[in-house]
């Protein structure tokens, strides 16, 4: 494949203050810049692939440091819209996951969130672009980035560039009145890859999961509902040519960690990870879908494309920053093949 590949999502700060509130005491309170579209747009330049990202951040001097941030890490920014609004922040206690009482959002009126229809001119800012990928969060955030989203597909979708989305749910969003089901079955049509859980199929798009297949703690029965959600997103949205799965189990520090990808005629499953020694959880999600978008935009066979997709996930475990920092060839070497 050739073109750009182009991310578009909001660009947060990660504020993450220690469990113990020591940060108070000494004056420290890390910040990292993250975003889901981000983190998977840094891990495909680091990569060597064309990586493009389209936000919208406010017009003052801490957009431009963090833009000259970006452009460092070989991110292409030119798409970046600047207009109104603020950064948008989240606070995450240190080693805690996203899904945790301890994430707190602070993204009301952000320039993302002001985003409206007509802003970006995307026939133009396409142009070149082979890869269009976004989140289940941009929609989340308010109706007119959930309309600015509909309008990108639409004009990546008539210039025939793949478009991929990941379900990531994130129950603290979708505050404005709408239920995902409603927003995200509108753009689904548009995609032809999709990542997610079985979970977040039910949640978003009404797939439904067997009532009780939590309390089964079996792998064979939770690849089973992958299998079968996978089948049904195919078929309700023919667009859709790909769907990967991701299960992720444990405590804080230790992890069950193993992947599916349906690809239509094919079901595969990865390998299976125990970790134990987690740093972070933020961004591993991100990581997968950057092994997605890499091992397909590179045509390499379905079940490598896996594999790297899900140590890419396994090694971002291991770094601190929202986005990660490990090579190819260091993912590579930490496929398993027990």
């Amino acid at each position: 494949m050739n073109g750009k590949v182009l991310t578009f999502g909001e660009l947060l700060l990660r504020l993450t203050p220690d469990a113990n509130g020591e940060w108070m005491y000494h004056n420290s309170l890390p910040v990292f810049v993250g975003g889901a579209e981000l983190n998977v747009a840094t891990a495909l330049a680091l990569w060597g692939l064309p990586a493009s990202y389209c936000t919208a951040l406010p017009d003052n001097g801490m957009s431009e440091q963090v833009i000259t941030y970006l452009k460092e890490r070989n991110i292409d920014t030119t798409p970046a819209h600047l207009g109104e609004g603020r950064i948008g922040l989240y606070f995450l206690t240190k080693g805690k996951d996203l899904k945790n009482d301890a994430l707190i959002y602070d993204r009301a009126d952000s320039a993302f969130a002001k985003l409206k229809p007509g802003t970006i001119n995307w026939d133009e800012l396409l142009e070149g672009v082979s890869w269009f990928h976004f989140s289940a969060i941009s929609p989340a955030v308010s109706q007119n980035a959930a309309n600015v989203c509909l309008e990108a597909l639409k004009a990546a979708s008539a210039k025939g560039i793949t478009i991929s989305v990941d379900l990531n749910y994130r129950a603290k969003l979708w505050q404005y009145g709408r239920s995902p089901q409603e927003i995200m079955t509108q753009l689904l049509p548009y995609c032809n890859v999709v990542m997610g859980n079985i979970w977040a199929a039910e949640t978003m798009l009404g797939i439904q999961v067997m009532p009780d297949v939590h309390e089964s703690g079996q792998k064979s029965i939770y690849l089973k509902e992958a299998q079968k959600s996978s089948e049904a997103i195919m078929a309700r949205y023919p667009s859709c040519k790909q769907v990967a799965n991701t299960f992720r189990f444990g405590s804080e520090g230790e992890i069950t960690y193993y992947t599916a990808l349906h690809t239509g005629n094919k079901f595969l499953t990865s390998h299976e990870y125990w970790v134990n020694d987690v740093i972070s959880k933020v961004g591993s999600g991100d990581c997968f879908m950057a092994g997605l978008i890499y091992g397909f935009y590179n045509e390499w066979h379905p079940a490598e494309v896996l594999e790297y997709a899900t140590a890419s996930a396994i090694t971002k475990l291991y770094v601190v920053s929202d986005a990660t920092d490990k090579s190819v060839n260091e993912i590579k070497k930490a496929i398993s093949y027990e």
